[in-house]
């Protein structure tokens, strides 16, 4: 969800702004990964690192996370979605939005249909040193530590690893986002900004997705393989794409 603030600026707009369009680009790729039958949506909303920014921006963040909460909770709720929040705990995270996030994860949390993760106060950094400190208080032996086993250190487990991941606004790079479930994620590196990255954006990343060829470390490309940098501004067509056959994570 990269290019909010940029989006604002090229508007003579505050950044919060462009956070307030943010949020309201989330519903529609929610919507277009339900079409798609995709399981697994996770969105990058706040990192570990994002508090460094003004302190103004970072409250407007916190209150539009708060009031997308208020919104778009029934909603989601009916459309069978589980909304669930993955970070580190933090005494700066004013007490209204920790309500609100406890209050749509209960409400949510029998629906099966798709799993929203919102990656909030996230750091795949932050992560992998809490797993390992929970490790070592299980005391568990260094000869019994397998990469199974670290995964069930992780703050969700039954996350499945990335499929796709996608950032928008051009930027190259994934920001500390989820490294232990990244390492066989397909990249796909947009010039949309997010306020701009509509359902038909992830439908047509989902259909090129579709046309790359997952070698997981073999050699040797497969007869007819096609190949898609998922680089540069794409145009976001209607257009047919397979539903998806298995659990997808998109983040």
């Amino acid at each position: 969800m990269d290019g909010n603030g940029r989006w604002a600026t090229r508007r003579g707009l505050p950044r919060s702004a462009g956070h307030a369009a943010g949020v309201a680009a989330v519903l529609g790729c929610v919507d277009a990964a339900l079409d798609l039958g995709v399981r697994w949506l996770t969105l990058f909303v706040f990192s570990t690192e994002n508090w460094s920014r003004p302190s103004p921006e970072v409250a407007a963040i916190m209150r539009l996370n708060a009031e997308a909460i208020r919104q778009y909770g029934e909603l989601l709720l009916a459309r069978g979605v589980r909304v669930r929040y993955m970070g580190v705990e933090d005494a700066r995270i004013p007490p209204e939005v920790l309500n609100e996030i406890i209050a749509i994860e209960r409400v949510t949390a029998a629906n099966t249909r798709l799993t929203v993760t919102l990656a909030f106060n996230h750091g795949g950094r932050s992560e992998l040193v809490n797993a390992v400190r929970a490790i070592v208080r299980a005391q568990v032996s260094p000869d019994d530590i397998t990469e199974q086993l670290l995964g069930e250190f992780t703050q969700y487990p039954d996350m499945p690893d990335v499929d796709l991941l996608i950032r928008t606004s051009g930027e190259h790079r994934i920001s500390n986002f989820m490294l232990w479930r990244v390492a066989y994620a397909e990249l796909m590196f947009v010039d949309t900004l997010w306020p701009d990255f509509t359902g038909a954006h992830l439908t047509e990343a989902v259909r090129r997705y579709q046309r790359r060829c997952r070698r997981y470390g073999a050699v040797g490309d497969l007869p007819g393989e096609q190949q898609d940098d998922g680089e540069g501004q794409w145009d976001a067509q209607e257009e047919r794409v397979e539903p998806v056959q298995q659990p997808t994570e998109a983040g």
